[in-house]
């Protein structure tokens, strides 16, 4: 047996001890948006340092906890708090607790991320649900031996996030009155943001906003043939001709200002799906 299913099945063990429950949707929250946790009905809360093989949150507003319990009556698993490469974690690690999700049943995962919008269609505060992806971290977590029991050594990423709940939640957002864009996010390393000749060239891949994460987790969702959602709050605007000085108290403030929508949106998804 490898060392990455044996660490799966050293956390599994912990987590077992405590509930028996499959929870087939997974939650990860980004910058700013815990708030979704309070509308869980928490039957379970495991702090990241009691679970084996789970790295620590160094961010402030990650809170590093792995809470289960139902929304709107469906089972789920969130991450109160999730890893960056910044934070000096390698990609297994960044992605382990994805791994760990699929064998607690996850079959959706619903994950959102704080981001700078390129797009000058974008401002502050706008929602955007998440088409494709652009991966500029310089690595990647399928790198390395295959496990053939968690998925394919060559995974397809034509549909990297799922069209049937890109429909519904834009579905949710019209009904409840809720603009919504759609897009294509980039993610580099970090953690400083980007110059303005940076915004220019990342415009011109193809991107409309650019974070620090969501992307390791959406490769291995797609190894493991879990289905993703991607949800980008977009906290500041990076027009390379207007550009100012970022300012991360108003990033986190605009996170939470636009989270409430957000949270709707997932809580709605997941009610339907």
């Amino acid at each position: 047996m490898s060392e990455l299913i044996n660490k799966i099945n050293e956390t599994l063990k912990v987590i077992r001890s405590k509930t028996l429950d499959d929870f087939p949707v997974g939650i990860i929250l980004g910058t700013g948006l815990g708030g979704l946790v309070k509308e869980i009905e928490i039957d379970l809360a495991i702090d990241y340092s009691d679970l084996p093989h789970f790295p620590l949150s160094t961010v402030e507003s990650h809170k590093g906890k792995l809470i289960f319990g139902k929304i709107n009556g469906k089972k789920v698993v969130a991450m109160q708090g999730r890893f960056h490469y910044y934070e000096g974690y390698t990609m297994q690690q960044i992605t382990f607790p994805v791994r760990v999700m699929k064998f607690l049943g996850v079959k959706t995962l619903l994950v959102s991320n704080a981001c700078g919008g390129m797009n000058p269609l974008y401002r502050r505060g706008d929602i955007m649900l998440m088409v494709d992806h652009i991966n500029l971290l310089g690595d990647n977590p399928l790198i390395g031996r295959n496990e053939d029991e968690l998925g394919p050594r060559f995974p397809d990423m034509s549909e990297p996030y799922n069209l049937e709940l890109i429909k519904l939640a834009e579905q949710v957002a019209l009904e409840y009155k809720i603009k919504v864009q759609k897009g294509v996010y980039v993610s580099v390393p970090g953690p400083n943001l980007e110059t303005k000749a940076e915004y220019r060239f990342l415009r011109a891949t193809g991107a409309d906003v650019v974070g620090m994460s969501t992307i390791p987790e959406n490769i291995v969702a797609n190894h493991m043939g879990i289905k993703v959602l991607g949800i980008s709050i977009i906290t500041d605007e990076c027009f390379p001709d207007s550009l100012k000085p970022a300012n991360v108290n108003e990033i986190i403030s605009t996170a939470m200002e636009a989270e409430p929508k957000m949270t709707l949106i997932m809580k709605e998804v997941i009610k339907r799906q």
